[in-house]
């Protein structure tokens, strides 16, 4: 008698708890969110996946994550499969590779075609902000008190950035708070009176020159990162944002001497001579380019043996001037400290400079050149060969990685091999055509 009373009393429990579970979901998820992760998935394995469903998007992130962790594989396979497709994606997507690849091996037998759909939307492209961020985040709603979000941490024990973000009714970020500010508030406090307003934030698909102008931009120490329908999935830290800068700056510097992105300092020599001939090649056949301008004025140099002399000097100077323009337009353009748009101040900038280097430089040269061979014919083409070639030089330097990357190809790549052609033939150009204009005023032998 007294078992048959209770399982009539659990039954009527059971079916008020359902009851209020279908008509009350977004109060139910705040219950749930106050409770002990496997608490509130022992209860949910007692409900219909409609209802588990329906109250399922009032379940802030982090909190969603625990509960979905405590459920049982089966029953979190089919929940995948009856949530929203952006809702399972999300949850999908802050999951481990195992636990996801558990998931979508069980729901194959069902539902091959709903598989495929998940794992393509599961493949964010390189270099985007889904790719660079963390999933580890916590998410609470607007009206829980201080004290609540703090043992809700406790109880979850997950590892998250030291930001924490508050959800509006339909489960957006709407505000943000650091754990510090969450520690030193008043018990009783709510967490939307804590919350500032989102500085900003990023979508998934953003690429990673969006995601680091951003932190530029807005001086964040983290950024949520929303899917299309604008529900949190993760966050990108600065220090993330600052690890993927440090990594392109020291590829840049492999790849505009021509050595590959993939060839690090123990690589195997087979492996270096594969990736660095095709560049060495090209370089080559730029320095014939640079070598066909020297063989046209082939009958000056015979009448005028000292221009042979001086000719690396020019071409020289005009290499290096270029090269440092090039290495501070490649860190700006890495570092998003400059776009494409910033081509004209740039090359502005690099004009004047090179000039104003030219004018010192070509002053130095003109002295020592008169004191070797006393003539002053030869000492103003030098001269002026120098302020020419160092405007030439610097001018390329700014703008080869701008177009390249205006072109859609990558600058690091190319820039040196581009940049080393038009600063060799422009310091041969310079310097033998000044020669060739002020020949009559140039030492014969």
């Amino acid at each position: 008698m007294m078992n048959s009373l209770e399982q009539r009393l659990d039954s009527a429990a059971e079916q008020l708890s359902q009851t209020y579970m279908a008509n009350y979901p977004q109060k139910s998820a705040r219950h749930l969110e106050s409770m002990p992760a496997a608490q509130a998935a022992d209860l949910l394995q007692s409900q219909p996946l409609h209802v588990i469903a329906g109250l399922w998007k009032y379940l802030p992130v982090g909190t969603s994550d625990s509960v979905f962790e405590a459920l049982p594989d089966e029953l979190a396979s089919r929940l995948i499969s009856y949530l929203d497709s952006h809702l399972a994606i999300g949850l999908l997507s802050r999951q481990s590779e195992q636990k996801r690849t558990t998931l979508l091996d069980a729901l194959t037998v069902n539902h091959a075609a709903l598989v495929s759909e998940y794992k393509n939307l599961l493949q964010y492209p390189p270099d985007t902000a889904a790719r660079m961020m963390t999933t580890k985040v916590q998410a609470f709603s607007a009206d829980i008190l201080a004290s609540e979000a703090l043992a809700i941490l406790r109880r979850n024990q997950v590892i998250t950035q030291d930001t924490l973000y508050v959800l509006d009714v339909n489960q957006q970020p709407s505000g943000e708070f650091s754990l510090q500010e969450l520690i030193l508030a008043p018990p009783n406090t709510q967490l939307q009176d804590l919350a500032k307003p989102l500085r900003t934030s990023l979508s998934a698909l953003d690429d990673k020159d969006t995601v680091i102008e951003r932190f530029e931009g807005f001086r964040c120490r983290n950024i949520p990162v929303l899917d299309p329908q604008g529900q949190l999935i993760g966050s990108i830290g600065y220090f993330d944002v600052y690890q993927s800068t440090k990594e392109d700056l020291a590829t840049d510097l492999q790849t505009m001497v021509g050595v590959s992105k993939e060839e690090k300092v123990l690589s195997s020599s087979w492996f270096a001579f594969s990736k660095r001939q095709p560049w060495l090649q090209i370089n080559l056949l730029t320095a014939f380019a640079a070598a066909a301008v020297v063989g046209a004025f082939e009958g000056l140099i015979a009448q005028v043996t000292a221009l042979a002399i001086l000719l690396p000097v020019a071409a020289g100077q005009s290499g290096n001037a270029g090269a440092q323009a090039l290495a501070v337009t490649m860190r700006g353009l890495t570092l998003r400290e400059i776009t494409t748009r910033h081509w004209r101040k740039v090359l502005f900038k690099e004009m004047i400079a090179g000039a104003m280097n030219g004018v010192v430089i070509a002053l130095t040269c003109a002295v020592g050149v008169y004191v070797w061979s006393q003539s002053i014919g030869l000492a103003l083409v030098i001269a002026l060969a120098m302020v020419s070639s160092l405007v030439i030089a610097c001018s390329a330097g700014a703008l080869v990685p701008i177009v390249l990357k205006k072109a859609g190809l990558d600058p690091a790549q190319s820039s040196s091999i581009v940049l080393t052609t038009i600063t060799d033939i422009a310091g041969f150009m310079s310097f033998l055509g000044i020669a060739l204009l002020l020949s009559d005023m140039l030492p014969k032998g």
